[in-house]
């Protein structure tokens, strides 16, 4: 199931659990601006490359818009709309001042040059310049991109509006990122392991983990489940699998990585197809890269008791059925992985202020907005008598129906 059309799939179940009104319900679910832009560059060798670039800005009724840019060849209007609306009910669960937005330019970057990237990343801000804006709409970072390319676009923004750090988060140290923020949505995604296992009297410790992406923020989890004492059994990537039931020792993955290594090829574990990752006897299962790897061909094979949807929309609902029926526990992707934009929130309130936090501080608040948006799920559960996903679901469209009545919406 398309992207678009399972988040609003969760949006109806959500907002018929909540009551809402027919004509609120559907001015919630139509974006407030879609943009479209061609951005045609010089390449290296003097010729012209076109790419399209979007920007799907979904709802502001709690704050200024939010949400990532991604640099990749499917990019596409749905997939952002879809990721734009995500962010909407995101930033309402994690009860952080913002609504929702998503960018990205249909370009593979790989194949393009830093040079390439620069120019590309310069007319696009160019385009959007107006659009964006620290009360307005605040970019970050996705897939694809990464902390230089926030700073081509605060760079570039700034020759139109002036110096304006908060603008973009995600950032170089140097100029203005907040520390933590890499490690972010990967800690994140273990503080909500935490309370979760908490639930049921368990911690991380003595558990087996099977983790699905090593880039940022798989990389990050492993490491801070192996401090925990979890044991990292099977890990995942485009170059393959690798597994050992003793558990990999991940600092030396991580440093095998940093050197240049891929994963499949690394001493002290067992190559395996990448096909068996998902299905691999575990506790505990997180999907740290693309969406819509669960679904119903698989998921009668999951053996994991919990699922933490580390990545955006892992779990097509037709899995999710089934997973429910099986009784595995899921950790809905719209808190799971929300430490990521939490952060950003952190960096762009330092920004304001120009008062910079300490990398205890950001990781302490962090910890306690994820705390306190789980014991929140936990309580709209309990209320509608739901699953986790449709409790976070109904959580942040509560919030933000709330926010639209209270700033006099009118059906």
């Amino acid at each position: 199931m398309n992207s678009l059309v399972a988040t609003s799939r969760n949006f109806r179940k959500a907002a018929r659990i909540l009551g809402l009104d027919a004509k609120l319900e559907k001015s919630l679910l139509i974006p407030f601006r879609e943009i479209k832009v061609e951005c045609t560059i010089p390449k290296d060798d003097g010729s012209l490359a076109s790419f399209v670039g979007f920007r799907v800005q979904h709802d502001n009724a709690r704050g200024p818009m939010k949400g990532g840019i991604r640099y990749h060849p499917e990019v596409d209007p749905d997939e952002v709309n879809a990721l734009a609306q995500l962010m909407t009910w995101k930033t309402a669960v994690a009860d952080i001042p913002y609504g929702g937005a998503k960018g990205g330019i249909g370009c593979a970057p790989g194949e393009l040059s830093n040079s390439e990237l620069e120019r590309l990343t310069r007319i696009f801000t160019q385009k959007i310049h107006d659009l964006i804006g620290i009360h307005t709409d605040v970019p970050a970072p996705d897939m694809g991109t990464n902390a230089q390319t926030m700073a081509w676009i605060l760079d570039e923004y700034s020759k139109f509006h002036g110096y304006s750090p908060a603008v973009v988060t995600g950032k170089p140290i140097d100029l203005g990122g907040s520390l933590g923020r890499d490690a972010a949505t990967g800690r994140g995604v273990v503080f909500a392991t935490e309370a979760l296992l908490a639930e049921y009297g368990k911690s991380i410790s003595g558990l087996t983990f099977v983790i699905q992406g090593f880039g940022n923020v798989g990389s990050w989890a492993a490491q801070l489940i192996h401090e925990r004492g979890g044991k990292v059994i099977a890990i995942g990537d485009v170059s393959g699998a690798i597994k050992n039931s003793n558990g990999i020792d991940i600092p030396a993955l991580v440093k095998h990585k940093s050197g240049g290594g891929v994963l499949k090829d690394f001493r002290g574990s067992d190559a395996f197809d990448p096909k068996e990752l998902l299905v691999h006897e575990c506790d505990v299962l997180l999907p740290c890269a693309l969406g819509g790897v669960l679904h119903r061909e698989n998921a009668a094979d999951v053996k994991a008791k919990y699922i933490i949807e580390a990545a955006n929309h892992p779990t097509d609902p037709e899995a999710d059925e089934i997973l429910s029926k099986k009784g595995v526990v899921i950790l809905p992707d719209i808190y799971a992985n929300a430490g990521g934009v939490i952060v950003s929130y952190f960096e762009w309130v330092q920004n304001i202020q120009g008062f910079m936090w300490d990398e205890e501080k950001v990781n302490a608040e962090l910890q306690k907005y994820m705390r306190s948006a789980f014991k929140n799920i936990k309580g709209m559960c309990q209320s509608h008598d739901c699953s986790l996903r449709m409790g976070a679901f109904t959580l942040g469209v509560n919030r933000v129906a709330r926010a639209t009545m209270l700033r006099g919406w009118e059906g």
